[in-house]
């Protein structure tokens, strides 16, 4: 037997023990540190430009290119695109999670290699990115010029050309974002001087790629040489140009008399940027206010860790900021990392919590230091060893794997205190000396221990092959119970009964009641502790006595209460993980289409305004991103990243972040001028922005952009009116006015004109056209030239372009081309190979984002036919989720009933532990629906561990059961003797499980919403399946076996 082993072996239990806590403490060393497991779906993107493309261009020669060759990728569950009027075209291939994203990426590689052909030239050009990230911003790094001497363009350049590069290389890092771009060579023409010296764009931009080049002549004294050369040195016959001057006197034409026409003459050149539609600003609360700004936005590789990355960046700023420009320094404009530290830390102290209550319950119980003791040294051992054990497995610090041991406190004790206590008995009851007291009671309970972890184990081993994001979280959590019960288990086998002969004395279990610390420590507390105590045995004992005589209306009770579960389960709304306070709001901005990027300034300066003004208390700094949004980069779009002050300076629930939202939805639903919305990052940022609900309305019929628009625009008004449902806004940009220029291509074709002229001149008067590049600093920038800006604000300014045909005449456009005015989309959505449009939306006040989620479903069944609709980013999750959920259930009630069939030696005695368990059930859904919580994934784990712990209730009683009726003792009176003996041991454990867990369920801290939701689900099973299962055990057990004709 294991336990007599060790018993004659002390020193080298204590040698395992040891090595257990050691293996525990260096992995706790080396250990990352996140908020979640890595949950995210592997994300591949595609990325690509089209300068001065339409949407609608970009999507029909790009986009869906590229989008036809992304087939038959394994493990790909869904695939989004985006086409906008920046000529940006975007993809984004989402895979199950646990794809290999390396692999995932080289065969999308390989696809856009094939689709490479069939793109525009200038796309060619410019190349294709393929990489790995998630969707979502981890942190937004940014730069400041605290005294003004560097203006917006220097700064962005600076970040751009020297701060970018280094990051990007950073370990972990999958994209850079870039808010602001690098300094870029801008020739501005002036079209009327253009046709005043009979030149073309074209000419203009031969010229400069004829100049602006680098040429290598070759070397003197290259091999072969001739013998005795003494001379080898680089001939270098031009070099690419660096300053505006330079590129200002490019000859575009040489007369014949030897004068020339330079491009000083036809415009003007100046050192800009890449793209002017994005301005960044920055503001302190208490320091300066909108300060112009660069900044960096970063998304992690799949499966990346948060914590490493953000301090590995800080770290490379603190580096880079000893050679800052002066007055020049590094701000965060928006980090998630510092609520997973502080959230980690609140969940550290919880455990610490837990464990010091447990201690002072079994203190409580006990009577004696020495027997406490006992279970409270075996507590570091395992959840040392089970530190140890997700080292091994790969895992993080997390608040799964966290909440995991908090809970394993509770019942990991529960061996020990099973061993001690039956000890004590043994020893008071039959006058045993302690090492004979030990042996004696390990035999009679070592099955029962062992039944119990098996069982605990079963109850969640299936949570870990479930698949999805969902999965993964059940998954850590899974492993990390189980590996501290089974070394619960092995403990309580090999040290604990070591301890009990340490420690434990034949006196004390003589006199523990009269004479304990806590008896003198609590005077005479405790000694009415325990005959309250006693008291309420002989009152429990009585009443499974009686419960044989009354067992109508106990089968009555029983069945109130499954039919009651029923209705609550049913009624229960539903969720994915709760909110939480993470420190960070963001703000949506919206305007009217066809705003001006100097509008869209305006309204997000009145969003600065007030939070500065009005929410000082609870902000610190706020971040201004003019001219690109959540939505899509247009200047009718924007948003801000709101950064709260610490956790601890806003005790007062009126500058938490949910309070904070409301007053600022409030105040902003008076600005008129533009659409605003306030909502803080959802619980797991690599599943996207939304907060509630991500949904995508399709156009499944063919129907054409004007229909789904029409259906968009019926289901906003609906989803305005549904009680269920707010702030539901479209993800995207509205169709705004467009110039379609209509070419006569057979009068072009009679005039002689060539077609790329055609092109090149309107695209560069008005998008710019990228000619070649340039250095600056050792960097190499890229040079655009375009119509000077009164050039190309007003249709009639198309008028005033001409080209050159074949006999080297100008052609007027006015003569080959005419315009009208359309709609259009400067943003095109795909999902799926559909039209799509995004869509995001909360649950009203007091409803879930399951009742949202059905109700949108509702409203999409309204209308028209062809209309679709599915779910991606948290959604996703949560529909895939909800649907697992009772495969999840009937599984581990499988493995229960498998677990106790092997342990009872018996198909018909583990009926009695399924009939039990709707009672652990219904205190954790009656608990959670008091309190206003989810049926959501923390719910299924409370769900599931009170499945578990109502087995492990009716294990210890039905054993102890069992073994007198193979002493030779009747049904019923072995029922109601295991009954009274067990109940001690039954209530101090579920008393520790309880205390245990208090701590999370009244956590008020970061992190509080995940902490309530699981702390409150499993709180209400465990006193449910406590305190009302023990009065059913005996006499379920005893109809079971009568009612199969059982014997023993």
């Amino acid at each position: 037997m294991l336990s007599r082993f060790f018993l004659d072996r002390p020193v080298f239990a204590w040698v395992i023990a040891i090595a257990i806590m050691a293996a525990g403490c260096l992995a706790i060393y080396t250990l990352p540190i996140a908020q979640y497991p890595p949950v995210a779906p592997p994300s591949i993107y595609v990325r690509t430009f089209y300068t001065g493309a339409s949407a609608e261009t970009v999507e029909n020669s790009v986009t869906q290119i590229i989008e036809s060759e992304m087939t038959g990728l394994d493990n790909m569950i869904y695939l989004s695109a985006y086409s906008d009027s920046a000529g940006t075209c975007r993809i984004e291939l989402t895979f199950e999670p646990g794809t290999d994203p390396d692999v995932a990426w080289s065969k999308v590689q390989n696809k856009v290699q094939l689709a490479m052909s069939k793109l525009p030239e200038v796309v060619q050009r410019g190349g294709v990115d393929v990489g790995k990230a998630t969707k979502s911003y981890i942190m937004v790094v940014g730069i400041v010029s605290q005294d003004g001497r560097l203006d917006a363009y220097d700064l962005r350049d600076y970040m751009s050309s020297i701060v970018k590069p280094i990051l990007a290389r950073i370990q972990g890092v999958g994209e850079v974002e870039e808010f602001g771009f690098p300094y870029a060579m801008r020739v501005w023409f002036d079209p009327n001087k253009l046709v005043s010296y009979n030149l073309t764009v074209d000419d203009v931009i031969s010229a400069i790629r004829s100049y602006n080049i680098e040429v290598s002549g070759g070397q003197f004294g290259g091999q072969p040489a001739l013998k005795g050369q003494r001379l080898n040195a680089s001939i270098i016959v031009q070099t690419m140009l660096k300053t505006p001057e330079e590129f200002a006197s490019i000859p575009i034409k040489v007369n014949p008399d030897g004068s020339s026409v330079k491009v000083k003459d036809i415009g003007r050149v100046d050192l800009g940027t890449d793209y002017y539609d994005i301005e960044t600003y920055y503001s302190e609360t208490d320091g300066k206010r909108k300060m112009p700004s660069a900044g960096l936005a970063i998304r992690p590789l799949p499966g990346a860790n948060a914590l490493d990355i953000a301090n590995n960046i800080q770290k490379k700023m603190n580096e880079l900021s000893r050679n800052f420009p002066p007055g020049v320094k590094t701000v965060y404009l928006y980090d998630t990392t510092p609520f997973t530290m502080v959230a980690i830390k609140e969940v550290a102290k919880t455990l610490v919590e837990a464990i010091i209550l447990v201690f002072f319950i079994m203190w409580l119980f006990m009577g004696s230091i020495r027997a406490t003791l006992i279970p409270t040294i075996t507590v570091p051992v395992v959840v040392l060893g089970t530190f140890a054990v997700l080292g091994l497995a790969g895992y993080s610090i997390n608040m799964l794997t966290m909440f995991a041991m908090v809970l394993a406190i509770g019942l990991l004790v529960d061996d020990a205190i099973v061993v001690v206590e039956n000890v004590e008995r043994i020893m008071q009851e039959e006058k045993l000396p302690v090492r004979e007291a030990v042996i004696k009671s390990m035999d009679q309970i070592t099955t029962a221990l062992i039944g119990i972890g098996v069982v605990l184990s079963a109850v969640f081993a299936p949570m870990a092959f479930f698949k999805g994001s969902t999965g993964v979280i059940y998954r850590q959590f899974a492993i990390t119970i189980i590996s501290a019960m089974l070394l619960s288990v092995f403990i309580a086998l090999t040290l604990a009964p070591v301890l009990c002969v340490t420690f434990l004395r034949p006196e004390h279990a003589e006199g523990a009641k009269k004479r304990g610390i806590l008896a003198r420590f609590f005077r005479l507390g405790f000694e009415k502790f325990y005959g309250v105590f006693f008291k309420s045995r002989y009152f429990y004992t009585k009443m499974v006595e009686g419960s044989f005589r009354r067992s109508i209306f106990y089968v009555v009770v029983y069945i109130a209460i499954v039919v009651t579960l029923g209705i609550l389960l049913t009624k229960l709304p539903t969720g994915y993980l709760p909110d939480e306070d993470q420190g960070r709001l963001l703000v949506q901005v919206n305007l009217p289409s066809g705003s001006t990027l100097e509008q869209t300034k305006e309204v997000l300066e009145e969003v600065e305004n007030y939070f500065m003004t009005y929410e000082k208390e609870s902000v610190e700094t706020i971040a201004l991103i003019v001219g690109s949004g959540f939505g899509g980069r247009t200047q009718a779009n924007g948003r801000a990243f709101v950064n709260l002050r610490d956790w601890h300076l806003r005790d007062s629930s009126d500058l938490r972040v949910k309070a904070v939202q409301q007053r600022a939805m409030k105040y902003f639903s008076q600005i008129k001028k533009a659409q605003i919305f306030v909502f803080p990052p959802p619980s797991i940022i690599e599943l996207g922005n939304a907060t509630g609900v991500d949904f995508e309305l399709l156009d499944l019929g063919g129907l054409g952009h004007e229909k789904l628009m029409e259906a968009r625009n019926q289901f906003l008004q609906m989803a305005k009116q549904d009680p269920r449902l707010k702030n539901v806004r479209h993800n995207g940009l509205d169709d705004v006015s467009e110039y379609k220029v209509d070419i006569d291509w057979e009068k072009a074709g009679s005039l002689g004109v060539p077609i790329d002229s055609i092109h090149n001149t309107i695209s560069s008067a008005f998008g710019g056209y990228y000619v070649n590049d340039f250095v600056r600093t050792g960097k190499t920038k890229k040079v655009y030239i375009q119509a000077d800006t009164p050039y190309r604000m007003l249709p009639e300014h198309i008028n005033r372009l001409y080209v050159r045909n074949k006999d080297g005449k100008m052609t007027p456009f006015s003569s080959l081309a005419s315009g009208k005015w359309i709609y259009g989309s400067p943003r095109l959505e795909r999902y799926n190979a559909f039209p799509s449009i995004n869509i995001w939306g909360e649950p009203a006040e007091g409803r879930s984002s399951g009742e949202a989620m059905k109700a949108m479903e509702e409203i999409v069944s309204k209308l028209p036919h062809g209309i679709g609709f599915d779910w991606t980013g948290l959604s996703y999750q949560e529909r895939l989720a909800t649907g697992q959920a009772p495969l999840l259930y009937g599984f581990s009630l499988f493995m229960i009933f498998l677990a106790l069939a092997a342990l009872y030696e018996s198909w018909t005695i583990p009926i009695t532990n399924l009939i039990l368990l709707p009672f652990g059930i219904f205190g954790t859904a009656v608990a959670t629906w008091l309190l206003g919580f989810k049926n959501d994934v923390y719910f299924q784990i409370g769900f599931l561990v009170t499945m578990g712990l109502s087995s492990k209730n009716a294990i210890l009683i039905i054993q102890f059961a069992r073994d007198k009726m193979h002493q030779g003792e009747d049904l019923y009176k072995a029922s109601v003797e295991a009954a009274s003996i067990r109940y001690r041991p039954v209530v101090m454990t579920s008393l520790a499980l309880i205390f245990g867990v208090l701590p999370l369920a009244i956590s008020r801290s970061a992190g509080a919403g995940a902490m309530n939701a699981i702390g409150v689900a499993i709180e209400g099973g465990v006193i449910a399946g406590t305190f009302i299962t023990i009065f059913f055990v005996p006499l379920f057990f005893v109809k079971v076996l009568k009612f199969f004709k059982v014997k023993k």
